[in-house]
């Protein structure tokens, strides 16, 4: 149970270091996350964290992979909902966009990003949680193409462009250079561009012509 922090022995559960992570990034940034710092928060001391993640590159991939765990499962059922393939692809566009430019989850992003090239787990780690977006992201345009809602397309190729758009639009979110209205901001930008690579079905109407 994510609200219980303590168990009877007075340690933090794991899911309650990593709930906090997230929410001191959220409020402070990711500079201000030492373990020392998170260990008061959690009113515990930082020996006891270091035992569960080793180190806090350890600790911020852990705190990526809890997030992304919880947007898996809402992919899996947006997937799985009985709306049209467009309404699917909109919604999907919101779950991957950042919140804001506090938001953790992206921070967390740019921050592995910029360690990947020396650390072969953190390669490795990004590649899988990368690779869960795209195969769902197929599924969902291949699916619409078969559906007559998208036209004709190279499912694997769109999502690709399309969530390396995505990646910049969402840099561009977390450093305060895209902003507007909507909650999730840069969100009618992914959506001109989203337009574009995968545009919507339209009948061939040339062969109706023909017989009239």
């Amino acid at each position: 149970m994510a609200g219980a922090a303590r168990r009877r022995d007075g340690h933090v559960t794991q899911e309650r270091m990593l709930e906090e992570a997230m929410a001191a990034i959220a409020e402070n940034g990711l500079a201000s996350l030492t373990m020392s710092a998170l260990a008061e928060r959690l009113g515990t001391s930082g020996g006891h964290i270091l035992y569960y993640f080793g180190s806090k590159d350890l600790l911020l991939l852990a705190a990526l992979r809890w997030s992304e765990a919880a947007l898996s499962e809402e992919r899996r059922a947006l997937l799985a909902r009985r709306i049209t393939a467009e309404r699917k692809l909109d919604l999907f566009l919101r779950l991957y966009l950042p919140r804001g430019p506090r938001d953790p989850r992206w921070t967390l992003w740019i921050e592995l990003w910029a360690r990947t090239p020396g650390n072969a787990a953190l390669r490795e780690a990004q590649a899988e949680l990368d690779t869960g977006w795209q195969e769902d992201l197929e599924a969902l345009l291949a699916a619409g193409a078969a559906r007559r809602r998208f036209a004709p397309l190279d499912a694997g190729a769109r999502a690709s462009e399309l969530l390396a758009l995505l990646d910049g639009l969402s840099t561009r979110v977390v450093l305060g250079q895209e902003t507007g209205p909507d909650p999730r901001p840069a969100l009618e930008t992914a959506r001109s561009a989203a337009r574009a690579l995968i545009p919507p079905y339209e009948e061939d109407d040339s062969s109706a012509g023909k017989g009239m």
